[in-house]
């Protein structure tokens, strides 16, 4: 049974030609209520985030609609929330969950510098990649 709902939901994104910078969400005030539509199954994400002054936060998620929309809203209180991290500027995906954690432990360990080229070398400008997501 659990392959026939895999099967299913891989039909439903493999016909959804949607990527996360086209797709426009709409969250209800509670996140654990909404389910994201373009979520890909067996997707993890290591994303950086940052705010104005570029402090940087480095984390994985299996949605990333979702983790940084709780980012943006300060749901979640500790490092995102005290220092107004709310600036996605980076992050890739893999479909394995070893490789997610692996490659978010690697990147906490750089030097702030390599941080700071690999951001550069994906989004120059330090743009929100998440700017657009999000209907105010």
């Amino acid at each position: 049974m659990l392959s026939g709902v895999r099967s299913e939901a891989k039909e439903r994104n493999e016909a959804s030609h949607y990527s996360i910078q086209e797709t426009k969400v709409s969250y209800s005030e509670k996140c654990s209520n909404y389910t994201n539509p373009t979520k890909k199954v067996n997707t993890y994400y290591v994303y950086m985030m940052t705010n104005r002054s570029k402090t940087l936060y480095t984390g994985v998620t299996n949605d990333l609609y979702r983790r940084v929309y709780e980012h943006k809203q300060k749901l979640i209180p500790g490092f995102t929330q005290k220092y107004n991290i709310n600036r996605l500027v980076y992050y890739q995906e893999t479909s394995d969950i070893r490789e997610a954690i692996a490659r978010e432990k690697q990147i906490k360990g750089w030097l702030r510098a390599k941080k700071i080229a690999l951001i550069e070398s994906a989004n120059p400008q330090w743009r929100d990649l998440s700017a657009d997501w999000f209907e105010t």
